[in-house]
């Protein structure tokens, strides 16, 4: 792997290597860009096959954030860690204090938070040596559990989706269809339960779909039948890549608005449900509801004006779709445009501010 020409090729600014012999710590840190403001990204702890695999998906992630802060409207940049050994075994107090005083060494060029293989307990390690982490324990300030907030983000997304589609954003009497019914989706589903919608829920956890079922009258259906059922709204809040050439011409729903990521198996496959007609609320901007609760606490989290700004995914939403129509082009990549646009902007303003800077000095 060719590292700096891959850096260049898509415009990274840093790599981090972190390596800690007693501990067993072997992490990368990527910051994408840091235009908009400091790099936030969750910590992910992953049995890789090789150091390349690890890297490349550091610096995949890293780019979805820089993409993802954007869009919500977030002053705050791209980045992500991986380390590399297995989260059941492999962790020890050792190895997150070691991380942290990385972290802090980056002198707040980059911020972290949970991602999968990482616990709060886990950040609440790093905390003890940085303040530069999110996530953490409510006893230290923070926000606690992300899933309601993320799946408040969810619903209101979809509102404005829905609106597109159906000329309201009124969901009551709609059939959702929802794919998965973890922790985000269960609460997803309460929302959508108590503005009158009626639920078809799947799941490979029978007691989270029977649980579904007790709390708000949902019909179960077999995972492989959630595609073809008759519906308005398509929810994947399950695994990614369900959007694909099996699923696409079964699907019967007008919208697909779910918290899954990574949604489309290929981009090919957002062009064919824009040809089709369904309008698609591209998963990292309906799903920021969880980085933007936690992009709070970097002002002191007060819930109340976290959950204000996660209303916002509707706005969001909506201009991804007033930009789609704009410019001709699909919403997944009227996202990426909105992303780009909005940095694009920012740089230009700091570059005329430095010159306006320099031409003040000039003149002294």
């Amino acid at each position: 792997m060719e590292i700096f020409k891959y850096l260049e090729t898509y415009d990274y600014e840093q790599v981090v290597f972190c390596q800690d012999k007693e501990s067993g710590l072997k992490a990368i840190i990527a910051i994408h860009d840091t235009t908009l403001g400091p790099a936030l990204g969750g910590t992910r702890m992953w049995t890789y096959e090789s150091e390349e695999a690890a890297i490349e998906d550091a610096l995949r992630l890293a780019k979805g954030m820089t993409y993802k802060n954007a869009a919500a409207g977030l002053n705050l940049g791209g980045g992500k860690t991986v380390i590399i050994g297995d989260p059941r075994k492999d962790k020890n107090e050792e190895m997150f204090r070691a991380f942290g005083r990385y972290i802090q060494g980056l002198n707040g060029r980059y911020i972290t938070a949970e991602d999968v293989g990482t616990t709060v307990a886990d950040m609440d390690l790093i905390h003890e040596e940085t303040n530069f982490v999110t996530g953490i324990s409510p006893s230290f300030g923070s926000s606690g559990n992300p899933s309601p907030v993320t799946a408040f983000g969810v619903y209101r997304g979809m509102k404005a989706a829905a609106k597109e589609a159906f000329g309201t954003d009124s969901l009551e009497g709609k059939v959702i269809a929802v794919q998965g019914v973890g922790n985000v989706a269960f609460n997803l589903c309460r929302y959508l339960h108590e503005e009158g919608a009626q639920l078809i829920v799947t799941d490979i956890n029978k007691e989270s779909v029977q649980r579904a079922v007790e709390e708000f009258g949902a019909t179960a259906v077999d995972p492989d039948d959630i595609y073809n059922v008759q519906c308005d709204i398509y929810a994947p809040c399950a695994l990614g890549a369900t959007i694909n050439d099996k699923t696409i011409p079964q699907l019967k729903a007008k919208v697909i608005a779910g918290a899954a990521n990574n949604q489309l198996k290929e981009t090919r496959h957002g062009d064919l449900i824009h040809e089709l007609g369904i309008v698609y609320a591209p998963d990292y901007v309906i799903n920021a509801g969880g980085v933007i609760n936690v992009a709070d606490e970097l002002y002191g989290y007060n819930r109340e004006r976290a959950m204000k700004k996660v209303e916002g995914v509707y706005d969001n939403i909506a201009k991804v779709i007033e930009i789609s129509k704009r410019d001709g082009i699909p919403t997944y990549l009227a996202a990426d445009r909105l992303a780009e646009e909005r940095i694009a902007r920012m740089a230009k303003s700091r570059s005329q501010f430095l010159q306006n800077g320099h031409h003040i000095l000039s003149r002294r």
